[in-house]
């Protein structure tokens, strides 16, 4: 029995964070401080003032928890931590998790390349942004190919120059073949230069040459070329016009401010990069009530800066914040140089604060009742599920499928969702490799064997390491599986997780002789649903995109097995080596007639696969 006031004695007066646990063990508050001790007894002093919302959590709290750091600093970051891993009900929070992408510039590689990124890695890579519309990326890199003719392609160069022909860019003048050698590392690399200088938002250079090579076409009558040149600054006009000058000091800083009324707060956020106004986003706040500015701005500042990698060099805030020096130090330890937090009183900073502070408001007058309406559809759908179930908040589900015909080519689908929205980076794809014959129950028992198998032995592997990382899909475990089917299938589920050692909630998705889903199979018991619930349309989404999903896999193989090639019965021979007999015999009929000697010759091939080819036939003769 856990005796709170003799719990209270044995805190140390040391730094550290603590977590406070319910009724149902539920961890619904984590917090940070100095001193542990006397942070924690004041949440139960009769005579300290607290928040109506912490004397409504306090009167929850059944027991307590604390982990003692070296200092104050690694007690933020792990409070910045439990707070992402377990979302306590009574912390301010962050409803939004938003990752942004990146261009990254492959510096590392003799050719360099210009690519989409969703994550900032170290490396010898150079990344521009974060950028807050992947649509204006992408705008930006067929800008980029256009123009400079850079290559897209994955190949190992110099190392494979000549080995394959160039690919289709070269051809629509968007790339210039250093696959082929058509152009010098020093020539690529200038152009790779002048892709870069644009990228840093120097566009005048590259309109004054597009400007030139089109009056030059046009002197010489080549109109059709002139023409492709005005469409191109046509087309750096517009990606120039997407970023704002805010200033000539090429800065990279964040500004932030905030817009609330009785029960919601939005907080913007402008995106400046080398001086120029890149892109903006909004984020909403939950749990906000009895909190001051100050007070949500700095809990912004943490969830916000705990999971972005790029931290700018200047923060310009609205309010100032009671752990400024604190949270100084420790953004600045993840840049890896100084950090500052502003509050700027005067001069075009304020403006552009206030103008942030005026954008959030925008947002909350004109798009709350569509949010609520969004939050509905998605977290409030869940919760409304999770309820519905009585287990605690599902916020990752995960669905499981089977799709074969007649028992060939069977296959899984899991897919997955957060907050109410699918996660298509971790949707898995299962070829059905243990079972014959169309065996559903057989078929989802191996999915979900190997689903929970490999991750398992990865987070067993990554602690064997001490690797403190992100966990991929697989090491990600569901608050809530949801199978295509009743009673059968849970219980292959609940066995799988039963041999594993894992409690993950379980229920099924039933339908009706209609094929519509009508109720949930959980603990024994169907339970209906009201079909005019957001809940109803969630597990109606969830279900018909697992099946999408195995279908469109299952459909991929059926294809595949359709143009099964002759050649991919011999051993050695891989789709390289299939690709390069027929582009050099043109026809099976040819690469039957060959000698072990015209086979050799062809490209990738060895002496081993030509024996191997040539015998085959021979056998088959």
């Amino acid at each position: 029995m856990f005796d709170i006031e003799e719990e209270l004695k044995k805190l140390p007066s040391r730094p550290g964070c603590y977590l406070m646990h319910d009724e149902k063990d539920e961890i619904i508050y984590v917090g940070k401080a100095i001193s542990l001790k006397n942070r924690v007894r004041q949440y139960f002093q009769s005579g300290y003032k607290k928040s109506v919302k912490i004397e409504r959590m306090v009167s929850h709290i059944r027991r307590f928890e604390y982990i003692v750091t070296d200092s104050e600093m690694e007690a933020l970051i792990l409070e910045c931590n439990l707070i992402k891993e377990h979302r306590p009900k009574y912390n301010t929070m962050l409803m939004d998790d938003k990752s942004y992408p990146y261009i990254k510039v492959t510096l590392g590689e003799v050719y360099p390349r210009v690519l989409f990124s969703h994550t900032l890695k170290k490396d010898k890579s150079k990344y521009f942004g974060p950028y807050t519309s992947a649509g204006a990326v992408k705008d930006t890199l067929e800008l980029i190919r256009k123009i400079y003719r850079l290559r897209t392609c994955n190949r190992n160069l110099p190392r494979d120059t000549g080995k394959e022909r160039p690919c289709l860019n070269h051809h629509i003048h968007q790339c210039d073949a250093p696959c082929q050698g058509y152009i010098t590392p020093e020539e690529y690399r200038q152009s790779v230069d002048k892709a870069m200088d644009l990228l840093n938002g120097n566009y005048g250079n590259v309109l004054n040459m597009l400007k030139d090579k089109m009056f030059e076409c046009s002197d010489a009558l080549e109109f059709e070329k002139a023409a492709e040149y005005k469409e191109l600054i046509a087309s750096v006009r517009k990606v120039a016009e997407k970023q704002k000058i805010t200033g000539d000091d090429g800065e990279d800083r964040d500004v932030i401010a905030m817009a609330r009324d009785k029960e919601d707060v939005v907080v913007q956020v402008f995106f400046i990069r080398n001086g120029k106004l890149i892109g903006r986003d909004h984020f909403f706040f939950e749990n906000v009530e009895d909190e001051d500015d100050a007070k949500v701005t700095e809990e912004f500042i943490k969830q916000f800066y705990a999971g972005t990698p790029f931290i700018p060099r200047e923060i310009m805030l609205q309010y100032s914040i009671d752990e400024e020096e604190l949270i100084e130090e420790w953004l600045s330890d993840k840049r890896g140089s100084k950090v500052r937090l502003l509050v700027p009183q005067k001069g075009k900073k304020e403006k552009l604060v206030e103008l942030a502070a005026k954008n959030a408001s925008m947002v909350l007058t004109k798009d709350k009742e569509r949010i609520k309406r969004e939050e509905g559809r998605t977290i409030g759908a869940v919760k409304e599920l999770s309820a519905l179930l009585g287990i605690p908040i599902a916020y990752r589900i995960e669905a499981f499928d089977i799709s074969n015909i007649s028992g060939t080519n069977s296959v899984g689908s899991m897919i997955v969702y957060e907050k109410g929205k699918p996660l298509k980076n971790d949707y898995r794809k299962f070829k059905i490799k243990t079972v014959i014959g169309p065996n559903d129950y057989a078929s989802m028992e191996e999915v979900l064997t190997r689903r929970f198998g490999h991750g398992i032995r990865e987070r067993e592997a990554n602690e064997a390491k001490h690797i403190d990382e992100e966990l991929g899909s697989f090491t990600k475990f569901p608050d809530l599986l949801m199978m295509d089917g009743g009673r059968g299938q849970v219980n292959i589920a609940l066995k799988v997780l039963e041999t594993y050692g894992l409690d993950i909630p379980v229920c099924g998705m039933v339908k009706d002789d209609n094929h519509n889903t009508r109720g949930l199979y959980y603990n024994n018991k169907e339970i209906p649903i009201d079909r005019q619930s957001e809940c109803f349309k969630l597990i109606t989404r969830i279900q018909d995109e697992a099946h999408r999903f195995a279908i469109e896999f299952h459909r991929k193989l059926r294809s595949k097995g359709q143009v099964h090639s002759i050649l991919d019965d011999i051993e050695g021979i891989g789709p390289a080596r299939r690709k390069a007999l027929l582009r050099a015999f043109t026809s099976v009929e040819n690469i039957r007639e060959a000698s072990i000697e015209e086979l050799q010759a062809v490209d990738t091939m060895n002496e081993a696969a030509a024996v191997n080819v040539y015998n085959f036939f021979r056998r088959e003769d």
